[in-house]
């Protein structure tokens, strides 16, 4: 058996809306209480005014940008075209062309890197036994042209 919803008397409905005129705008100074403390103290704002401060500006060293390949002191890729971060890489972001040297060994050819595609995960750079590749700082990556966004990030192709 239902029972029977007792309206709301007419005492009862002016209660209610006498309490929330009074606790409303108490509620909302309460949520604008920082921007006020700001207003009145702007030397504890901790906000980056990006384009401004471009040149100073600086990533959180845990910040991954897009990947890039890592050289030794000779200019050479430490990447020896194992293909692990081609594998490791969830949406098929990486591609590796290996080529043969004159000995018949496997060298890198090209490592094609679509940045469009990638989600900047860091399985690639976790996957890498050599450490040949790493996230680097850049932050800035958007682009007006779909082009930009497939990259050849070994320059010196070919070589071993």
């Amino acid at each position: 058996m239902k029972q029977k919803e007792t309206p709301i008397s007419a005492f009862n409905y002016i209660k209610r809306y006498l309490k929330r005129c009074i606790t409303g705008p108490i509620s909302l100074l309460m949520g604008l209480s920082v921007t006020i403390r700001y207003f009145f103290s702007p030397h504890k704002i901790v906000t980056e005014q990006y384009p401004e401060n471009k040149k100073t500006l600086k990533m959180h060293p845990r910040y991954r940008g897009r990947l890039e390949l890592i050289e030794d002191e000779n200019g050479e890729n430490l990447c020896t075209a194992c293909g692990i971060c081609e594998k490791a890489c969830p949406n098929a972001s990486i591609n590796i062309l290996c080529t043969k040297n004159m000995a018949g060994k496997k060298i890198l050819g090209r490592y094609l890197y679509h940045l469009g595609s990638c989600t900047q995960c860091g399985l690639c750079v976790e996957a890498c036994p050599f450490g040949a590749i790493r996230m680097n700082q850049e932050f800035e990556l958007s682009s007006e042209s779909v082009d930009s966004f497939e990259l050849i990030l070994n320059k010196k192709e070919g070589r071993s």
